[in-house]
């Protein structure tokens, strides 16, 4: 009897004999593999694939041994998904360097020429680790019960004591019991999806799936068969079928960030999916009753977006049963000293730092800051001046921030469509012209900002 197939595989190295070699090996004994040699091609293919474990070699075109840019592309791994599993291969192996890839953040480390036997065992004990990952995951979603906002297990995700938080608070205690749908809005990084989760952890349905999708980070092609999943056979790629995120979070709840970005004829069909309460996968034509709690958000002007015809406003309705607005953190006040000693905590323990305190001078830049990047902002400010701290105190000169548009500019113009092309210049230049960075400091979705670079 044929043995299973288990696991998905995503292979980067630049050497196309390796990637050639690789999946020939593992063709036959894993679920799907996936080779690229291009790393800058790793959302793509990660977003597509789902892979259970990364091999990502650690030499591309920058320098031939030093491993900098594996190290690079192991930290962007982990920052899209911090439960990844990356194993890391190089022809230049050395005992300094395996250390260092362990630390970072890789499961484990292999050398080039491989043996056949060992890779195998260390590529399987990672897909065996991957699995595990996500079932603990999952678990962990379940049991995220509290008796209200400040219980034991929500204490730690939402810190804030200014009169806009205690108004969020105040939502949350009445919504949260119910089954209304929610829409979440706020700019980019001010706790949106905290917010969506609590919502399930304080829900009927808390030990029911919590189901996610960043609708803002899955290709165009791709939403429909991640929304209603797909029949083996129903494109090229589909070789095997695939509950969609609505038919897993049925019982549960669903969550979709960045519903702005959902294109108009899908909108069509979330609408319908949602009235009928069923949906069919691509290529069926069975259907299958949900149940599920939505929660939605966005960082869009959605009414702007109903009034231009670029969201249906029957969908906006279905799915803003009740509008909770996340405040920017420039109008929170001393939350953001609240939050800055938090993260304080939690990098001092991470990084094993002595660092315990705020200095005056550290506090009153905190405050002066607009973080255009809001809580997400804070959190790696903090994690950078932790990092870099030279004693028990951070004080102003360890945080290195930057303002979007600078302050001593505004009192030049008032001018509003001059403001903004500065302001889109500004982020660009910061976000080294990467767009969905410069959208995200600009608090708009990246559609947004392709049109106003347009105009």
């Amino acid at each position: 009897m044929e043995e299973k197939k288990k696991g998905k595989v995503l292979v980067i190295d630049d050497n196309e004999d390796i990637l050639f070699a690789l999946n020939l090996l593992l063709k036959p004994l894993v679920e799907d593999i996936r080779v690229t040699k291009q790393p800058e091609q790793i959302d793509r293919f990660y977003d597509l694939l789902h892979p259970d474990v990364v091999l990502l070699d650690m030499n591309f075109t920058r320098d031939a041994i030093s491993g900098e840019e594996g190290f690079e592309w192991l930290e962007h791994i982990l920052h899209k998904d911090a439960q990844a599993v990356v194993i890391l291969m190089t022809a230049y192996a050395d005992a300094e360097k395996a250390v260092r890839a362990l630390k970072s953040g890789a499961t484990d480390f292999i050398t080039k020429p491989w043996n056949n036997s060992k890779l195998l065992a260390t590529l399987f004990a990672g897909i065996e680790l991957s699995q595990e990952r996500h079932k603990n995951h999952v678990l962990e979603q379940r049991m995220e019960v509290a008796a209200s906002p400040f219980g034991a297990t929500a204490a730690p995700t939402i810190i804030g004591e200014s009169p806009a938080m205690r108004h969020v608070f105040e939502m949350l205690a009445q919504v949260a019991p119910t089954d209304a749908n929610v829409l979440i809005l706020g700019e980019n990084g001010t706790g949106k999806d905290v917010i969506a989760r609590q919502l399930c952890a304080l829900s009927n349905r808390a030990a029911k799936t919590f189901v996610s999708i960043d609708l803002g980070s899955v290709p165009e092609q791709l939403f429909e068969g991640e929304l209603f999943g797909y029949e083996k056979g129903a494109f090229t790629d589909a070789r095997k079928a695939k509950a969609g995120r609505m038919e897993t979070a049925s019982g549960g709840t669903l969550f979709l960030d960045e519903i702005g970005n959902l294109p108009l004829p899908l909108q069509a069909k979330l609408l319908t999916a949602l009235e009928r309460r069923e949906i069919s996968r691509l290529g069926s034509t069975q259907v299958t009753p949900i149940d599920v709690r939505l929660i939605c958000a966005t960082n869009a002007d959605i009414h702007t977006e109903v009034a231009e015809g670029r969201f249906r406003e029957d969908l906006l309705y279905r799915i803003n049963t009740i509008e909770i607005t996340m405040p920017p953190l420039r109008e929170r006040g001393e939350d953001i000293i609240l939050l800055a000693e938090h993260f304080l905590k939690i990098y001092a323990r991470k990084y094993n730092k002595v660092v315990k305190t705020l200095n005056r001078d550290a506090r009153q830049r905190l405050l002066r800051h607009t973080w255009p990047g809001n809580v997400r902002e804070l959190m790696h400010a903090v994690e950078r001046a932790v990092l870099l701290a030279k004693s028990d105190g951070l004080c102003a000169q360890d945080f290195m921030l930057k303002e979007s548009v600078h302050r001593a500019n505004q009192t030049h113009t008032l001018n509003l469509e001059r403001l903004e092309q500065k302001a889109i210049e500004r982020a660009m230049s910061v976000a080294g012209g990467n767009v969905t960075r410069a959208a995200e400091l600009l608090g708009i979705t990246r559609f947004a900002l392709y049109r106003k670079l347009n105009k």
